[in-house]
């Protein structure tokens, strides 16, 4: 099956490095960012919607159609935020386009980044681990033809890539090192962008990867 996604958080580190490999890739035919600012690539593949309001997404609906794999790579820290605008800026956020695409393209298969830690009974003491857990479990429960939760750990970036956090180009020169020391807290964002693509055609039935089965999977 050719791939036709739809990524959002490509001004982001992770979305922009799983556009990268989606540009790259010959399975993926067609790539559709969405946007509230340019991410200033270009390329035949790539279409970009820049779109304001991500909690309404009827505007541009007959533009959504047609696809059959969802990259949800949009997050905001939850540093210096309450839990009630957390989960706005998270959950609600996310749940509308999920919905959405939902409706418009159910054979669609989804991959939304949580992240290592992230608490599926909702009842621990980490807020944006439980807001995380919330929104995995209610992604599971729309009716995609399959759902993946990604759980990285550290990633090693890209090079070359423009979007990466400074905590992480400071990071970077150790991963070697902690690569052999910590293998099951790192991967890579080229393994994590051919993950999603990966699952689309090679995905388990196992839906919720932490970093070890990212790897698998993106080495398949």
């Amino acid at each position: 099956m050719k791939i036709k996604a739809i990524i959002t958080g490509a001004t982001g580190m992770v979305g922009e490095g799983v556009l990268h490999e989606c540009l790259l890739h010959p399975d993926v035919e067609s790539v559709l960012v969405i946007n509230r600012r340019p991410c200033n690539v270009r390329h035949p593949k790539l279409k970009e919607i820049l779109h304001q309001d991500f909690f309404d997404f009827s505007a541009i609906e007959k533009e959504l159609m047609g696809y059959n794999a969802g990259y949800f790579c949009m997050g905001v820290s939850s540093v210096g935020m309450n839990e009630e605008t957390y989960k706005h800026l998270t959950y609600d956020l996310t749940m509308a386009l999920a919905r959405t695409l939902a409706k418009l393209n159910p054979d669609m298969t989804i991959c939304y980044v949580s992240g290592a830690g992230t608490d599926s009974s909702e009842k621990g003491r980490i807020m944006w681990a439980r807001v995380k857990g919330k929104t995995e479990k209610d992604l599971l429960r729309l009716p995609f033809r399959k759902a993946y939760m990604f759980r990285p750990a550290f990633i090693q970036p890209t090079r070359g890539l423009k979007n990466t956090h400074w905590f992480y180009r400071v990071l970077a020169p150790l991963f070697p090192l902690w690569k052999l020391l910590f293998p099951h807290y790192l991967s890579t964002l080229k393994e994590v962008g051919l993950a999603m693509i990966n699952s689309v055609n090679k995905g388990p039935d196992q839906q919720v990867l932490e970093v070890q089965d990212i790897a698998e999977l993106a080495h398949q």
